[in-house]
């Protein structure tokens, strides 16, 4: 970057903040520190950072409060990386749009490695690419029947793929940001969170914002609810009407 990145960190663990600033600091970025989110709008003032590490649980104004009062409509002013317990995801991940996010307890090397990539993806660095040149391609496939997930999931191994599963949105959140997959195949209609509502949180995220993502739905009761508009907010690479085990698989190889 041609200037310092700044970054506040509003976390009321006073001895992780102080190392927070060390570590941040020797990697050349300038740091910012306020205790809850009273301090830290008080701050905001002044300051305007390029990434707010931001703690949920505080006194006198805790993380979902500050988030709140930042926002313009449903968009922070800033962007916003979220340190959380994993109580209560769901509600996180319908009601949040951050740049990223990390459960508590966490490395510190690990927190210091996605801040860098949404650094670099907010000022338009572009990472290595997500697609393997080489080798098994990685498949995520979304999908809370058990027995189409079964189906699909070999109908994928037997093309050669590598395959993870999950069974709800929140689930597929957290684990696609763990393991950034090369494609994600989600169902329209999940038990927590909508599947396009799924695409939308990871497509804002710097490190799995170039995963390709297909929201699919069956052949029959699902069609209606998912339009083109659904597709083009929510960033949808391809959207699919699945009748049988490989037609998700045959979509993804015919983009291959």
């Amino acid at each position: 970057m041609d200037k310092r990145a700044k970054i506040m960190i509003v976390d009321d663990e006073n001895d992780l903040r102080e190392n927070l600033k060390y570590v941040f600091r020797t990697k050349d970025y300038e740091v910012e520190l306020a205790a809850d989110g009273v301090a830290a709008l008080k701050k905001l003032e002044t300051y305007t950072p390029d990434l707010i590490v931001l703690d949920l649980n505080m006194p006198n104004m805790g993380g979902i409060e500050f988030y709140q009062k930042i926002c313009e409509g449903q968009v922070p002013k800033y962007p916003v990386f979220v340190l959380t317990a994993r109580a209560n995801m769901e509600q996180f991940f319908r009601d949040f749009n951050v740049d990223g996010f990390m459960s508590k307890p966490f490395e510190i090397p690990d927190l210091i490695r996605e801040v860098g990539h949404i650094l670099d993806h907010n000022a338009g660095i572009a990472p290595g690419a997500v697609l393997q040149d080489g080798g098994d391609k990685k498949v995520f496939l979304v999908e809370s029947d058990s027995d189409i997930a079964g189906k699909v999931g070999a109908a994928f191994l037997n093309r050669g793929f590598t395959v993870n599963l999950a069974r709800t949105g929140t689930e597929a959140i957290e684990r696609i940001s763990r393991n950034v997959p090369d494609i994600a195949c989600v169902r329209m209609t999940l038990p927590d969170i909508s599947g396009d509502l799924v695409i939308s949180k990871l497509k804002r995220m710097a490190k799995t914002s170039r995963v390709r993502y297909i929201l699919f739905v069956s052949s029959m009761g699902e069609r209606e609810i998912v339009t083109d508009t659904i597709q083009h907010k929510c960033g949808v690479d391809q959207f699919v009407i699945v009748s049988s085990e490989d037609d998700l698989v045959d979509a993804v190889e015919v983009r291959r």
